[in-house]
């Protein structure tokens, strides 16, 4: 009996399953033909899928106020969007259709804040929480935004030092000026470091709130950050880091009775492989449930709970698609499939941080399998991909290099940090065009509707970055 591709993955998982068919003998990414997009627009090429957005709003959002009524909690839940996570108009638009909030990360974000206000995608009603480190421009344009009538504009404190800058320019507005502070937390044991960079220290808060905020009539303690970079997860380093930051919350409370809000900053995780499993309606009942029962116990009142997602919320929206050039056997074990474009240009994180996402097939699913190495085109060692761990390969159907169809691969939820990463448009690694990029978004009838955002980049548009006028 041949063991065929579509043998493997059906053996080992559900399938089809959430985004993911076959329809005649080709893969649908959330029912959008990728045969259809190969033969329109060619390989390589990025494409998102922009519904995938508000479904993931919407799951999120319903999942936390199920939880708020079930606990019978007072407070509400706020969804801010990380601009960081991906700046595209369509992406940061799509979000603001679900009325969700921002959260901004430099002063170039500030000037985002005010195009989507020119064109009418947000109002000054908008929830805009400012992390990151507050830079002379940042603090200035953090000033203008409230100047300008932003009323729910945060700044999130971020070092003890930023307080001094803080307080130079709340002396020149025209009322208080709100603010948070963060959290600095413990990393993870295997972590290169004890405590993260960000945030001030858990013991220094207090006095620091006593010394340089309570009686500024200036500033208004409004939030309280608190962010885990691994993300939200059921063990035990999370919850007991959580309930550290509960404490903490109820304690600057009893102080603060402006304080109204608790920011969770760090996702939940997405999907990066077809066994992936998690309880999104547990951990959020988990969360809701311990805010409420640390209030009750310090009596006080239950605060806003705010999320920062910006992975969860548009990294399922993004796919990858290659054509597989040729395969090299290096010797007896070893093949090489090689694609169209670098890994390391269009994944970076699969090359920096060893990040997983989902590669699947695009045709010849009936084919047998094989074990293969995914290779990029660039000349650096490291433009490869692996699947769990190093020196793992993958599975993809067999091919013969003169076959009549070549095979298509692609790499799925690619949506987040991607392109910031690489610079989307700039120069890249060996001088690799950047691929086009296809947005797919639906109509009111539900009908699918692509076009082509930016085609791939040209050597005229590299020189000239370059100064080859």
């Amino acid at each position: 009996m041949k063991n065929t591709y579509f043998d493997l993955i059906d053996q080992t998982y559900y399938f089809p399953q959430e985004g993911f068919d076959l329809k005649n003998g080709f893969l649908t990414f959330h029912g959008i033909s990728l045969k259809y997009l190969i033969d329109k627009y060619q390989t390589p090429f990025k494409l998102v899928y922009l519904p995938r957005i508000g479904e993931q709003i919407k799951k999120a959002r319903n999942l936390f106020n199920r939880a708020i009524k079930k606990n019978n909690y007072a407070g509400k839940y706020h969804y801010c969007y990380c601009t960081k996570c991906c700046h595209f108009s369509h992406v940061v638009k799509s979000a603001l259709r679900e009325k969700v909030h921002l959260e901004t990360s430099s002063s170039f974000d500030i000037d985002l804040i005010f195009k989507l206000l020119e064109e009418g995608e947000l109002t000054k009603e908008t929830i805009i929480v400012h992390n990151g480190y507050k830079t002379e421009n940042y603090l200035k344009k953090i000033l203008k935004l409230n100047q300008q009538g932003f009323k729910n504009s945060i700044l999130v404190l971020d070092s003890k030092s930023e307080i001094h800058r803080v307080k130079q320019i709340a002396k020149t507005f025209n009322g208080q000026l709100k603010i948070g502070i963060r959290i600095a937390i413990d990393e993870e044991p295997q972590s290169s470091y004890y405590t993260s960079r960000l945030g001030i220290r858990p013991s220094d808060i207090i006095p620091f709130f006593n010394e340089e905020i309570k009686d500024d009539e200036n500033l208004s303690l409004k939030m309280i950050h608190f962010f885990i970079d691994s993300g939200i997860k059921d063990n035990v380093y999370y919850w007991g880091e959580f309930q550290k930051a509960l404490k903490l919350f109820v304690e600057l409370k009893q102080l603060s009775p402006n304080l109204k809000a608790l920011n969770l900053g760090g996702g939940f995780p997405i999907r990066n492989n077809l066994g992936f499993e998690y309880d999104y309606e547990y951990m959020i009942n988990e969360i809701v449930s311990n805010i409420k029962a640390a209030c009750v116990e310090g009596q006080i009142e239950e605060p806003d709970i705010f999320t920062e997602f910006g992975k969860y919320t548009v990294g399922e929206s993004g796919a990858i698609i290659f054509q597989v050039l040729e395969q090299k056997h290096q010797n007896d074990r070893e093949v090489w499939y090689m694609v169209d474009n670098s890994l390391m240009n269009t994944i970076p994180d699969a090359w920096s941080i060893l990040e997983k996402f989902i590669l699947l097939p695009i045709n010849k699913w009936n084919n047998e399998y094989t074990k293969v190495n995914i290779g990029g085109i660039s000349c650096d060692h490291s433009d490869y991909y692996n699947s769990e761990d190093f020196n793992q390969q993958l599975f993809l159907p067999k091919f013969e290099n003169d076959d009549q169809e070549p095979l298509y691969v692609g790499f799925f939820h690619t949506g987040a940090y991607q392109d910031s990463i690489s610079g989307y448009g700039g120069i890249k690694h060996c001088l690799i065009p950047a691929p086009k990029l296809i947005v797919i978004d639906r109509d009111e009838k539900g009908n699918a509707i692509d076009y082509l955002y930016r085609n791939e980049q040209t050597v005229d548009e590299m020189l000239n970055i370059l100064g080859y006028n």
